[in-house]
């Protein structure tokens, strides 16, 4: 915890800056108390949490719980999709890859989600957009899906954990080129 307490107290807080952590299979206490620690605005689930989990760790901790819906191959959205939709703060789309938890870079199939995203779009939760996304595709994602926010990772590396600049720079051009349309 103590590198990640350094790399976040250079973050500067407010000014649509979030401190989000990212979480894998760990239960609802030791993510709040985590988050505590840390200072996270945002807590962000992986491991296919349900309701159940979202609801505890909201009991435990008072910040934004973001869910991740993993969606394989095709269109086809998991049943949990509503009830995820109706408890978290946002949920998160993304490629379901066996044995991977994200940061895959494989792209989800967004012309075919269109509709079925579109009956969750009057719930609590946002969407946000993650799973293989990269300058040269966040564009029509976005144009598919309008998430409310996106979320980049790998499609920005120069390689495996580096991040490249202009990649970066391409991607944040790329979004907001939608966002003036």
């Amino acid at each position: 915890d103590d590198a990640a307490i350094a790399v976040l107290s250079a973050v500067p807080s407010g000014a649509g800056v979030a401190r989000v952590g990212v979480f894998g299979d760990a239960s609802p206490e030791q993510v709040a108390v985590r988050a505590d620690r840390l200072g996270l605005d945002v807590v962000q689930l992986h491991a296919d949490p349900d309701a159940r989990v979202i609801a505890d760790v909201r009991g435990l901790w008072s910040g934004q719980v973001w869910a991740v819906l993993r969606i394989g191959g095709g269109s086809a959205v998991p049943m949990a999709a509503s009830d995820l939709f109706d408890v978290a703060d946002a949920v998160v789309l993304d490629a379901r890859v066996p044995g991977k938890l994200g940061g895959t870079g494989v792209a989800l199939h967004w012309n075919e989600l269109r509709e079925r995203m579109e009956t969750f779009r009057t719930r609590r939760a946002r969407l946000v957009l993650a799973g293989g996304l990269r300058p040269e595709n966040v564009a029509s994602a976005v144009d598919e899906l309008h998430p409310d926010v996106v979320d980049v990772s790998s499609g920005v590396e120069a390689r495996v954990g580096v991040k490249d600049h202009g990649r970066m720079r391409a991607f944040r051009d790329a979004v907001h080129a939608m966002q003036i349309r």
